[in-house]
């Protein structure tokens, strides 16, 4: 396969992932599909998860993604790697989307270990907010009877769960992806172009350039 069919092959996908990071992290600001939990917290009452104010899905899996993935789309516009300065440059955006997806993967796993902000009782027996599952080292995620602890949002537990597993799961498409670019790139600024004709080309820039060497070595033996 070209390199240039490659880059959208994997700049498609890339988009598609970057929507659904970003959807995630939106969500998670709304758990039990209410807008007061928000209100609350920005009056200063802890109400929202703290790992989703780190915005992983919105900028690590998101933009830090998205900005690659459309330069990635460009490369490969004409469907070959004959831009080799492109390819080269993808490179480098690829290497920030590496980036974005890794701290998209550690802020959702840290969220999926420590568990939801909720509303639950405590041990001297009354109601408080807080992280119930802070300390267990993401047992509770086996223990689904442990999800009861939490009184509001409804459904919290299952609500921060499935949206950041998903988070998790498209930040590590992401993470393959970009890698995979990294390295199609590296072989596109290398072979410059696709095709017998993309190969007479860069062959002919190859004469050329030891032509113009063996000139400059004869003009200097003289």
């Amino acid at each position: 396969m070209c390199t240039g069919a490659c880059a959208k092959f994997i700049a498609v996908p890339l988009y598609v992932m970057a929507a659904v990071s970003i959807f995630c992290n939106i969500m998670l600001f709304f758990p039990g599909f209410e807008t007061k939990y928000s209100s609350e917290d920005m009056d200063g009452n802890p109400r929202i998860t703290v790992e989703v104010k780190y915005m992983a899905g919105l900028i690590g899996g998101g933009i830090m993604v998205l900005i690659p993935a459309i330069h990635i789309h460009l490369t490969s516009a004409k469907n070959c790697c004959a831009n080799r300065c492109g390819m080269f440059l993808s490179i480098g955006f690829a290497a920030v989307g590496v980036v974005g997806a890794m701290y998209s993967i550690s802020v959702a796993a840290l969220g999926l270990a420590n568990g939801p902000t909720c509303l639950w009782k405590n041990a001297f027996n009354s109601t408080d907010w807080g992280t119930p599952f802070v300390n267990s080292n993401g047992a509770y995620l086996s223990d689904k009877e442990q999800w009861d602890w939490c009184i509001e949002p409804k459904d919290v537990v299952e609500f921060n769960v499935g949206l950041f597993s998903t988070l998790l799961v498209a930040a590590c498409v992401e993470l393959a992806l970009c890698a995979i670019q990294m390295v199609n790139g590296l072989f596109g600024c290398i072979c410059g172009t696709c095709g017998k004709e993309g190969w007479k080309e860069s062959l002919g820039e190859l004469v050329s350039l030891l032509r113009s060497y063996d000139k400059v070595v004869q003009t200097c033996a003289f």
